[in-house]
């Protein structure tokens, strides 16, 4: 394709991501300037085809960071309706549950004070109070290019053509990126972010860290038997199905309606090719203790998204010259906790504090070094700091890893004198196919556990499909030739979406199968293939899942 002429739009800051980091940025920019009585332009770009329809957490919200950037957020309406009125902890084996006292259980796993929302519609709330504001929010335009200054600092990002075929070339509704330059760009992308993975490595933000830690999060939405429903109550588990040496756990959340949030996230360092996390979760809602909360209900949707969980010792530096990394682009979940909103809301706000000071002394281009400043001096790098062990502890295994962490949080209360390290990336730890043991998943009933293709039915996902395929190869050759040879296709079970499959050629060879329009933007792939093959790139804007109440 010849070079494409783009228009371009001017602005103080830009902000990749409508989440909730990108949109509590923005709202601080504009709160500040009218506490300040000055002016300040700022866009949020989300590549869902609207605020939330991209946003997948289980979810527990803390409302620490929410009460500072709305003190008065229930008057403003702020879908937090259900308080946590119960915690349970169970060790699951094949049949049995026991669960831990509460007394027992550190105060990582406590929720008193906290909401079960649906984060999807906590973010569309959000939304709504940054376009009051005045923010220029963008739903359906995914940014796919960093810009750059002569300087090699960061001027801005490119939205992506519309309207090219899957060849490549222009079709008849081709219209061309929009190029937005700023003074200060925040990424705001989510996990694995596709512009925020180029950018940590062309700066090295990353030297001297861990190695980042990956889950992945399979959820479903059910609307259960009111008989069975307890509002306020969170459910978490760990054991089977998993056998006692892969990182994982689930959780089944009651919020309102009579609905419940269900989802099982599985460490994506997990070393068993035949491992499917899709189907651990199936196998998993058979349970006695989960299914007696499920049968008799429906399903009403699904969705899956990886967790960055590496915590504060994979913690990559987050600024560089002419913006920075915000919420789970950067990696600031607590996976001690489950949670990552209360963390994506506050290094937003702190993101943004730095970035309007800078904007009012005239500067741009530069380093925001308040920012991680202000960071290490708040209530969250205290957080995470007590953490910080959390992740290495549970990579050794779940019964030692669950002493140790119970001596990190419960008798050091995080303190402890030492601190632990991981030292592969999550692609590194998958073993050949023939020194693990297959795993026989059972088939599917219909009515509590289901197939991927029905799955990804009701996540609302749809693509355009006369597109480039988004899930692009460095090498065609290694799929067949190392994927499926040695590891026996991974990605066909990894993938929570069946995107990819091998399908046979006419004279009987091997292909991959990539069903792009099936992805769920999760970004596992571009995490655990075990030779890093495979890039996820952005579709066209407004592609992906639809979200609702998720």
């Amino acid at each position: 394709m010849e070079e494409i002429q783009r228009d371009s739009m001017e602005f103080d800051v830009v902000v990749v991501g409508g989440g909730p980091a990108g949109l509590a940025a923005a709202i601080r920019l504009k709160q500040l300037a009218a506490e300040k009585g000055s002016e300040i332009s700022v866009c949020v770009l989300e590549k869902g085809s609207e605020v939330g329809a991209h946003i997948l957490s289980g979810a527990v919200m803390d409302p620490k960071a929410l009460n500072e950037l709305f003190p008065d957020w229930q008057s403003k309406g702020a879908p937090l309706n259900t308080a946590v009125t119960e915690d349970r902890f169970l060790f699951l084996s094949e049949t049995g549950a026991r669960q831990v006292p509460n007394w027992m259980l550190p105060a990582c796993f406590q929720n008193h004070g906290n909401y079960v929302v649906a984060l999807g519609n906590v973010v569309r709330w959000l939304g709504e109070q940054a376009e009051a504001l005045g923010v220029d929010v963008y739903p359906g335009f995914a940014a796919a290019e960093i810009l750059y200054n002569e300087d090699g600092s960061v001027k801005g990002v490119a939205t992506g053509n519309m309207g090219v075929g899957r060849d490549g070339e222009p079709t008849d509704s081709f219209q061309p990126g929009m190029e937005l330059h700023a003074k200060y760009t925040f990424f705001a992308e989510g996990s694995r972010g596709h512009l925020g993975k180029q950018l940590i490595s062309k700066f090295a933000l990353d030297a001297g860290r861990d190695p980042q830690s990956y889950g992945i999060g399979v959820k479903e939405l059910w609307e259960i038997d009111p008989s069975k429903f307890k509002s306020g109550l969170v459910v978490h588990t760990a054991g089977w199905p998993l056998d006692s040496k892969t990182y994982g756990g689930a959780f089944l959340y009651h919020f309102e309606d009579n609905k419940v949030s269900i989802g099982y996230v599985v460490g994506l360092n997990y070393s068993n090719p035949w491992l499917s996390p899709f189907e651990e979760f199936q196998r998993f809602k058979t349970h006695p203790a989960i299914r007696q909360f499920l049968e008799g209900g429906k399903r009403l949707a699904y969705g899956a998204r990886a967790i960055t969980a590496g915590g504060i010792n994979s913690l990559p530096d987050f600024v560089f010259p002419g913006g920075c990394l915000i919420g789970c682009d950067a990696g600031f979940l607590n996976a001690s906790r489950i949670k990552g909103s209360h963390a994506a809301i506050k290094t937003g706000m702190l993101a943004a504090e730095a970035a309007f000071d800078a904007v009012a002394a005239g500067r741009s281009g530069d380093r925001l070094t308040a920012y991680p400043e202000a960071f290490r001096a708040s209530w969250l790098y205290d957080e995470l700091h007590r953490a910080r062990n959390f992740k290495p502890a549970m990579g050794k295994g779940l019964w030692l890893g669950t002493l140790l962490v119970g001596i990190d949080q419960v008798v050091f209360k995080g303190k402890a004198p030492w601190t632990m390290h991981s030292r592969k990336p999550d692609h590194e730890y998958l073993k050949p196919a023939a020194e693990c043991q297959p795993i026989q998943y059972p088939k599917p009933d219909g009515k509590l556990t289901f197939d991927k293709l029905s799955s990804v039915f009701v996540s609302n996902t749809n693509h355009e499909e006369n597109q480039p395929i988004h899930l692009t190869l460095k090498d065609d050759r290694i799929p067949v030739e190392v994927n499926l040879a040695t590891y026996a296709g991974p990605e066909q079970r990894y993938c929570p979406a069946g995107v990819y499959e091998f399908v046979k050629n006419d004279d009987g060879s091997d292909r991959l199968q990539i069903n792009a329009q099936n992805c769920v933007h999760c970004k596992t792939c571009d995490i655990k293939d075990p030779r890093q093959n495979i890039v996820w790139v952005v579709p066209e804007g407004g592609g992906g899942p639809n979200y609702s109440g998720m």
